[in-house]
């Protein structure tokens, strides 16, 4: 199947005249008709004519030109229906495309759909969603993560070669990780945030989502720099990260925290045998992250949310969730009068000293890795219906978020029938450096080839 193909490994057909984006788009199509009525992948899929005449007058001008791809539900799309999956913009349809969106339609991608989430980002899982949970394509009794889920599932089934979601606290990893792809939270700023819903503004990042890290590599050199229709993107250069993937592991010292134990013991291993260098390193302040992260961003959105007032756009407001309720409540009462300081402001000294661990950590060492997730993906239902697990989820992702920092995740195995993944953090603008390491381990592991059987 050309979708088992990877980007620059379609393009080279593509070019030869050997495969057609009409018939890799008819190939997504077909997966899409046979396996998302189970799986509730999608919000919004584009009319199939309108894909087919828009396949056939691709031009080759990019390596993304023609790739079919589907985008998370939380980025404004021209005339396109974009919910972020509540009911409170059940009928909103954009009159612009974020610049994601405008940069990946330049380049020629293909936008199959819209996929569908944990409303506005609230949630590990995809199940907090007002057009029914995503299920995992691995095992259809379980979650397929979030709150990103719907993109993972969409590549994990071969419903498009990549996708773009949004990390706010572990929602492109999480979902990647219990779906058995690669995905990358980028550096805060690296690509621009305009047209993306935003959940907690200092914690949010586009990123793209694929089957393996080469195709990650493509994705980001396109979609990344600064914007300014975004003040908060970096002016850094872009690096063409797919120029040369290759690394001597021997060079690299891989940090790996006291705190963590042998939760990531294989891939150790992996790595070691590869060459790497294993330091010792420890992050002490990681204890407090789940309790610093559900301070800052539910004050954040709570902030955010409150446009949606049902008068300028949008439905009324009891068309929120129990969950994004949850949270915009929390936030408003430690944004509230009296409570500021013991709460808000105390969290915002704890992400001060964040970022002083791994700054003390990178002394030492060039990456960290750890797991993406304390287990594999849960069952329908334990998540949604236990608030506090649902929180500790995020426990080893929302470090990196809270940092600002990079990080990648990719498969590292199987556990229960399921796909595991782990994650390898950098300094801030060290994505280069993630690849190159991602690259090469999966250069001598196959478990990122593994699709499921549907």
């Amino acid at each position: 199947m050309n979708l088992d193909l990877s980007i620059s490994q379609l393009a080279v057909k593509y070019r030869s005249g050997e495969v057609t984006p009409e018939v890799v788009v008819n190939e997504c199509l077909e997966n899409i008709e046979r396996n998302n009525p189970e799986l509730n992948i999608f919000i919004t899929l584009r009319d199939k004519q309108e894909l087919l005449d828009e396949a056939r007058s691709v031009k080759f001008d990019t390596l993304l030109s023609g790739v079919p791809y589907v985008l998370k539900d939380a980025y404004v799309t021209k005339n396109i229906r974009t919910t972020s999956a509540s009911n409170v913009l059940n009928n909103y349809v954009p009159d612009y495309d974020a610049t994601v969106v405008r940069k990946l339609k330049e380049a020629g991608a293909i936008l199959i759909g819209k996929t569908n989430m944990d409303a506005w980002g609230h949630g590990g899982s995809s199940e907090n969603t007002d057009f029914g949970p995503v299920k995992n394509p691995w095992d259809q009794t379980r979650v397929a993560g979030g709150s990103s889920g719907g993109a993972a599932a969409a590549v994990s089934a071969r419903m498009a070669m990549f996708a773009i979601g949004e990390d706010t606290g572990g929602s492109i990893r999480n979902p990647a990780g219990w779906c058995g792809i690669s995905g990358l939270k980028v550096t805060y700023g690296r690509v621009s945030r305009y047209g993306a819903i935003a959940y907690a503004s200092s914690l949010d990042s586009v990123g793209p989502m694929a089957k393996n890290v080469e195709d990650l590599s493509l994705i980001l050199e396109l979609i990344a720099g600064q914007d300014k229709l975004d003040a908060t993107s970096s002016p850094n250069n872009v690096p063409i990260y797919s120029k040369n993937l290759n690394i001597a592991p021997s060079t690299i010292k891989i940090g790996v925290p006291f705190e963590l134990d042998s939760q990531i013991k294989e891939a150790v291993g992996k790595l070691v045998s590869m060459g790497a260098q294993i330091i010792d390193i420890s992050l002490p302040m990681l204890k407090y992250a789940v309790s610093t992260y559900y301070l800052l961003a539910p004050s954040e959105t709570s902030s955010n949310l409150g446009r949606y007032d049902g008068i300028r756009f949008g439905q009324d407001r009891s068309n929120f969730t129990q969950e994004s309720m949850r949270r915009i409540m929390i936030g408003t009462y430690a944004l509230s009068a009296g409570y500021y300081d013991a709460y808000y402001k105390k969290a915002q000294q704890v992400r001060t000293k964040i970022i002083e661990d791994y700054n003390k950590a990178f002394e030492k060492c060039d990456v960290i890795i750890m797991p993406v997730a304390p287990t594999v993906a849960t069952k329908l239902g334990e998540l949604i219906s236990d608030p506090i697990k649902n929180m500790l989820a995020d426990l080893y992702m929302v470090t990196t978020n809270i940092a600002g920092i990079p990080s990648l995740a990719i498969p590292c195995g199987f556990e229960e029938g399921m796909p595991v993944g782990f994650q390898i953090q950098g300094p801030m603008f060290s994505e280069e450096l993630l690849f190159k390491i991602g690259h090469q381990y999966q250069q001598v592991t196959d478990w990122h080839k593994a699709k499921p059987n549907l």
